[in-house]
């Protein structure tokens, strides 16, 4: 029997183009989200400030392993101030670390993450891993560090500039810990060089911002 030619008519000439149009589009339209993080933002440089600059500390992380201010350097290190126990503020910081640990992905381990307890007596290696894990934190890039509280209070309301306060616990035995919400940016030279507000979302993407530029600069 003969084989059946299917005539090659302009309708379905038309409808081949259609597809690749709508194809390329798709396409072109994901190279942005893509490539405009591996740019690492190659334009004007942020004026960023020279807030303070960090001492020589020694506290322990979240495996229990000591944590000093040497793996701060060399590469820029986002911050902010939580404790294990807290219902307010921190599970919301936290999850924005989550968020900022996600967009710059791309950056590996050029920008860092650092969490610090406020609440160190309690806030052990053990409850730090669990914490870390409760918000997906990459061991490699974010890390919890806890120590002796004085040294704790010291490095916080020293150099990063950030109160911390603690008050009557509340009925449920949870501490009254007031501290501040802000995120610091430090340099690879261990110098503050930027704190935002973390209920302003476009602040918090100029950080972002603002790491990447150093993490391009970082030698």
């Amino acid at each position: 029997m003969p084989e059946l030619l299917v005539p090659i008519t302009p309708s379905r000439i038309r409808g081949k183009r259609v597809l690749l149009v709508m194809l390329a589009i798709v396409v072109l339209g994901a190279i942005p989200a893509v490539a405009i993080p591996i740019l690492w933002t190659r334009g004007k440089a942020p004026v960023l400030h020279d807030l303070s600059i960090i001492p020589a500390f020694s506290l322990v992380d979240e495996r229990g392993q000591p944590f000093t201010e040497e793996a701060l350097r060399h590469h820029p290190t986002i911050v902010n101030f939580i404790f294990t126990r807290c219902d307010t503020i921190c599970p919301i910081t936290s999850m924005k670390m989550e968020k900022i640990q996600e967009k710059t992905f791309d950056a590996g381990q050029r920008i860092k993450l650092l969490s610090i307890s406020v609440d160190p007596t309690y806030d052990t290696p053990a409850r730090l891993t669990a914490f870390a894990q409760k918000y997906k934190a990459d061991p490699e890039r974010w890390r919890f560090v806890t120590g002796p509280a004085d040294a704790i209070k010291d490095l916080v309301e020293g150099p990063f500039l950030t109160s911390m306060q603690t008050g009557a616990p509340r009925p449920d035995g949870v501490p009254n810990i007031v501290h501040g919400g802000y995120f610091m940016l430090v340099d690879g030279d261990l110098h503050i060089r930027g704190m935002y507000e973390s209920n302003d979302i476009q602040r918090l993407d100029e950080m972002i911002r603002d790491a990447r530029y150093l993490a391009r600069i970082s030698k």
